[in-house]
C-alpha cells in the first residue's frame, strides 16, 4: 500500500499538469524511445525558445491530469515511454519544433495531441505542422503586394512617357 506522503505528490502532480493542460493551447504526446539525453536536452532548448515545454510524466498521472482537464480519447495513446509537450501562447512553433523535430529522428514519433481543445490524430497535426508560419504567409503577402506596386509604377511611369512624347 502506498504511504499517504506519496499519494500526495501523486494527487499534487496529477493537479498541477492538469491545470497546465487548461491553460495549453498545444498539448502533444510523443514516443520518445531510443532518443539520447543530448537528442532530448536540444529538442528542450528548442520548444524552450518557442513557448513550449517538454516534460516525461508517468502514463497514469497523466491519464488522470486528461481526466480531470475533461480532456478525452488519448488515453489509448499512453503506452509505454511518452512526453508531454505543452505550450500556451502560440501551438504552432512549438508543433512545428517538435514535427521538424521528429522528422530528423526516425525514433521520435508524435503519438496524437489537443490543439485549442480539439482532440487532433497524427495526421491532422502533421498537417497543420506542415502549414506556413504565420511570419512567412505575411512575408509572401507583402512580396506579393509589392510586385503589384511595382508594376503599377512601372505601368504608370510608362502611361506618363506616352504622354509626353506626344
Amino acid at each position: 500500500m502506498a504511504s499517504e506522503v506519496i499519494l500526495k505528490q501523486k494527487q499534487e502532480e496529477v493537479k498541477k499538469l492538469s491545470e497546465t493542460m487548461k491553460k495549453s493551447s498545444l498539448i502533444l504526446l510523443t514516443d520518445y524511445r531510443g532518443i539520447n539525453v543530448s537528442d532530448v536536452t536540444e529538442l528542450r532548448k528548442k520548444l524552450r525558445n518557442v513557448n513550449g515545454k517538454y516534460s516525461v510524466i508517468k502514463n497514469n498521472i497523466t491519464k488522470r491530469a486528461l481526466s480531470e482537464s475533461s480532456i478525452e480519447g488519448l488515453d489509448d495513446l499512453l503506452v509505454g515511454p511518452t512526453a508531454v509537450i505543452t505550450a500556451e501562447e502560440d501551438y504552432l512553433a512549438p508543433l512545428k519544433a517538435v514535427y521538424e523535430y521528429a522528422k530528423n529522428n526516425e525514433f521520435y514519433k508524435i503519438k496524437g495531441g489537443v490543439i485549442d481543445g480539439k482532440v487532433l490524430s497524427v495526421e491532422e497535426i502533421i498537417t497543420l505542422a506542415k502549414l506556413p508560419s504565420r511570419e512567412e504567409l505575411i512575408a509572401k503577402l507583402a512580396g506579393s503586394l509589392l510586385g503589384t506596386i511595382s508594376k503599377l509604377a512601372v505601368a504608370i511611369d510608362q502611361v506618363a512617357k506616352q504622354k509626353e512624347q506626344a
